[in-house]
């Protein structure tokens, strides 16, 4: 009966190296795939100017920074009555932002666009609570490209 109880309980603990071993492995591929998947993002603010234009402003989350974050500004135009990307421009500097203000209540402090052509845009967006919001930064929208305004 002892060597029934020992082969038993070695039979077990192989099964639980197994088992553990095969966690381990499955969370070694998440956390590898997760390296190398896309960035997380986020629409932050949309706006559609007639037929004419379509501007996206778009959160990035950093790959090298869980905090921080890039600005997308994207214009998009008709073209076979679906909307084409036409430019796209970063609002600010590359991983210049904080995630999780600017993905948050009230992170766009100014979104403003008129359907003119060319069309002015300006942007400001919170920077931190307790800092408020950045500095408008000024765009022009003409044929689909944008130009510093």
């Amino acid at each position: 009966m002892g060597l029934t109880r020992s082969r038993t309980r070695r039979g077990s603990a192989a099964a639980l190296t197994l088992l553990m071993a095969a966690a381990l492995g499955a969370a070694g591929s998440e956390a590898s795939s997760a390296d190398t998947a896309a960035p997380q993002k986020r629409l932050i603010a949309s706006s559609v100017l007639g037929d004419d234009y379509r501007i996206t402003l778009t959160a990035l989350r950093s790959a090298g920074d869980e905090y921080a974050a890039s600005v997308r500004l994207q214009v998009y135009t008709r073209a076979g009555g679906a909307w084409q990307e036409s430019d796209r421009v970063t609002v600010g500097d590359v991983d210049g932002w904080f995630w999780y203000p600017l993905t948050g209540e009230r992170a766009v402090c100014r979104f403003s666009t008129a359907g003119t052509e060319p069309a002015p845009l300006s942007v400001s967006l919170l920077v931190t609570p307790s800092i408020g919001c950045s500095d408008a930064v000024h765009y022009v929208v003409r044929d689909g490209r944008v130009y510093a305004g």
